[in-house]
């Protein structure tokens, strides 16, 4: 009677430790996802209706929003679209595959200054982009590149946080001895590299690529020193440009609706890759 008893209260506090859990996950998910729904919802609305305060219901206000913003001369939103994708991309790919070039380097060899060169990138890490921005805004100026997409994507090379979870991800999946079986068939190590590691490491490199992509797609601080011409500027110079309007021009429509617009594709790439983020970083972390 009494083993009966502790097996009903066993399985009666795993069951309240579960609804529990639950409980906090829908918490959870709810206070993540009502901003996005806020902003989906102020998309459809009116400049008048969102100054009336907030609402659970779309407005009508939809197409309005959409056509006021691509009829503004001010503001080109599919320049900006085209712009942002192409630097994110571009930002993206480099980033991965020479941060993954870099971290095989410090993997795969064994040189004297090894360790010191990969707690250099370790440091180089913890410097904040605001602490070099001046100094890179003269360099680029020197070199006369200002107002052009390559001080945004060729600087992306160096990535030094890829080239650490690559780094950790190698030492979790990719033994030394498959480099060395490569060599000795007489493979070069730009063909070890692209035809042997890289598929061993498509999820890394598809984690990273996702988190490179996002990142340089919100980007503001770099493009707004860098950027100048109208053609030139990205979705989030665009979203300051429209806040930062007269009151005559203000239109908080517009603003929620570029905004919506601007995180779209973010929505996109996460929920058709969102299992790659969860399996990599899972076989990308720090072995115990």
């Amino acid at each position: 009677m009494s083993a009966d008893f502790m097996n009903a209260s066993a399985k009666t506090s795993v069951i309240i430790k579960r609804v529990l859990a639950y409980v906090f996950l829908i918490i959870l998910i709810f206070i993540c996802l009502f901003p996005f729904y806020i902003l989906m919802i102020n998309s459809t609305r009116s400049h008048p209706d969102i100054q009336k305060g907030f609402s659970f219901l779309p407005g009508r206000s939809l197409i309005f929003n959409i056509r006021n913003l691509m009829s503004n001369d001010q503001l080109p939103v599919v320049r900006g679209i085209l712009n942002s994708l192409f630097i994110s991309s571009c930002v993206a790919v480099l980033s991965t595959y020479f941060s993954g070039m870099t971290a095989f380097g410090i993997h795969a060899y064994r040189f004297r200054l090894r360790k010191a060169a990969y707690l250099f990138i370790l440091l180089i890490m913890m410097v904040p982009t605001q602490v070099s921005a001046l100094g890179f805004i003269r360099l680029m100026s020197d070199f006369k590149l200002m107002d052009t997409f390559i001080p945004l994507i060729i600087p992306s090379i160096a990535a030094p946080i890829v080239v650490f979870f690559m780094k950790q991800y190698m030492e979790s999946s990719l033994p030394v001895e498959i480099v060395e079986a490569s060599r000795i068939d007489g493979a070069n190590e730009f063909y070890t590299f692209n035809r042997i590691v890289i598929p061993i490491l498509k999820p890394a490199i598809a984690v990273q690529a996702i988190f490179s992509f996002v990142s340089s797609w919100n980007n503001y601080f770099l493009p707004a020193l860098i950027i100048e011409s109208p053609r030139r500027k990205t979705l989030p110079i665009l979203i300051a440009q429209l806040r930062s309007a007269d009151f005559l021009k203000f239109d908080l429509g517009q603003v929620y609706m570029l905004i919506a617009i601007s995180i779209f594709p973010v929505m996109i790439v996460y929920f058709f890759l969102s299992k790659f983020i969860v399996r990599g970083v899972a076989l990308g972390s720090v072995k115990g």
